[in-house]
């Protein structure tokens, strides 16, 4: 049974692309993919200090360490 071609557009330049046949998926191309990883190391993209306040709240909610 063939697969179904999935389409979606990259997350950083909005190109519609094949999803399943992409090696750099989620993004189009190895330069996009590239650009994002800029953007995190440059801290121009973050995951907020709240979120893993929570996610540590619940932890030791539950006796997690």
């Amino acid at each position: 049974m063939a697969e179904k071609s999935i389409k979606r557009p990259c997350p950083r330049c909005g190109t519609i692309v094949n999803f399943s046949e992409n090696p750099f998926r989620p993004f189009c191309s190895k330069r996009c993919k590239m650009a994002d990883l800029g953007s995190w190391l440059k801290e121009e993209y973050y995951i907020s200090t709240s979120f893993f306040e929570v996610k540590m709240e619940e932890q030791i909610a539950k006796g997690d360490k």
